[in-house]
Formats: structure tokens, sequence, C-alpha cells
């Protein structure tokens, strides 16, 4: 009986320690969440060169030394945003993508266009311009970038089967639209162009991808 009782207590040591691990580790996901959606917003209110750990820490509701404890220098905070804004863009890609039923140009074009209208789109697009002349940025962002770049374009690969046959006019779609889709939204935000001539530019790139479009995927689209 004592044997019994000593094992009951032990295992329920253990099962103690192991929730307590669990929620101190979905604290710290948490706190470390509102440290990346503090630095994006960061980002977008005051720019690169303005976003510092402090202000950082600070927008997050949290202090310095709470912030340094996820992340020990500002390098490693940008490139965990950076990361973090790759992996949301992927997350929606994929969601969009894997409905069949919205694999037709208009949907997925609209579906693009929703993203860069966001603050992860504007933030990212912050990043791009200042690692230009920033090395430390670039060294950070291009290595990501490439990384990006194919995970993506497996991901496509796999959501999309209907263009297999057809990998030129895939791409050249794909590079379409992310070109012209991403222009419009920095033009819009910087105020080169009206918003009113978005919907017409929209219309516009759906028919050029058509144009691209073979015909058995025209097939595809026209069964589904």
């Amino acid at each position: 009986m004592a044997l019994s009782r000593t094992r009951s207590t032990g295992a329920a040591k253990t099962s103690a320690v192991r929730n307590g691990n669990t929620l101190q580790a979905a604290k710290a996901a948490q706190t470390r969440a509102r440290l990346l959606d503090a630095t994006v917003r960061c980002i977008v209110k005051y720019g690169y060169a303005n976003t510092t750990t402090p202000r950082v820490a600070k927008e997050a509701g949290l202090s310095r030394g709470a912030m340094m404890h996820h992340f020990e220098n500002g390098a490693a905070l940008i490139k965990a945003t950076i990361t973090e804004l790759h992996e949301k863009r992927l997350r929606a890609f994929r969601r969009a993508a894997e409905r069949p039923e919205e694999h037709d140009v208009d949907t997925l074009v609209e579906t693009y266009w929703a993203q860069v209208q966001k603050p992860g789109f504007i933030a990212f697009h912050e990043l791009a311009v200042a690692a230009r002349t920033d090395k430390e940025l670039a060294d950070i962002l291009l290595p990501l970038q490439e990384e990006f770049r194919e995970r993506f374009n497996a991901q496509a690969d796999a959501l999309f089967p209907e263009w297999r046959e057809a990998p030129i006019e895939f791409d050249l779609a794909m590079s379409l639209s992310q070109t012209i889709l991403e222009g419009m939204a920095i033009a819009v935000q910087t105020g080169a162009m009206d918003q009113k001539k978005v919907p017409t530019m929209l219309t516009y790139l759906e028919n050029q991808i058509r144009t691209i479009m073979p015909k058995t995927v025209k097939a595809v689209a026209v069964r589904d």
C-alpha cells in the first residue's frame, strides 16, 4: 500500500511538472508572438531605422529585460520577425489554394490582393527597401528570401497540380501576379496610384492570366 502511494505521488509530481512546463512554454510562445506583432507595428509606424528594441518592448507592453529574455539582440528579433512574416504568407496562400473551388483566377487574385493590404506586407516592404543600403539587414533578409522562394514554389506546385504540364506558363502567371499586385499595393500606400483604379487593374490582371492558361488548365477550371 505504501509503495502504491509512493508511485501515485511520484506520478502526480511528474504530471504537475509536465503541466507546468506546458503552461510555461505556452506563455513564452504568447510573449514571443506579442513581440513579433509589436515589431511589425513599429516598422509600419516608424520605419525600420526607428524601430529599436526599447520601442518594440514598449509597444508590446513589456520591459526591455523581458524582451531580451526571448531575443538576445535586435538582429535576432528582426530575423524572427521576417521568418514569421514568411510563415504567415505561406499559411495564407495554403488556406486559399487548398480549396479547389477557389482555384479560379478571380478568387486567387482577390485573395492575394487582400494579403498585400495587411500590415505584414507593408512591414516587409520597409525591410526590403532598408536592406538595399544596410548590409547587416541584407545579410539577414536575403538568405531568408531565398529559402522562402523555394518553399513557396514547392507549395505552389503541390497545391496546383493542374498546372504541372505547363510549368513555364505557371511560373509566368505567378510572377505576373506577384509583381503587379505587390507593385500596386506599394503605389497605393505611397499615393502614386489612386485607389479607384484598383478594380480595373485587378480585372485586367485576371484577364491577362487567362490568356496564359493552357487549354488543359482551362478545361479543369470549367469542370470545377
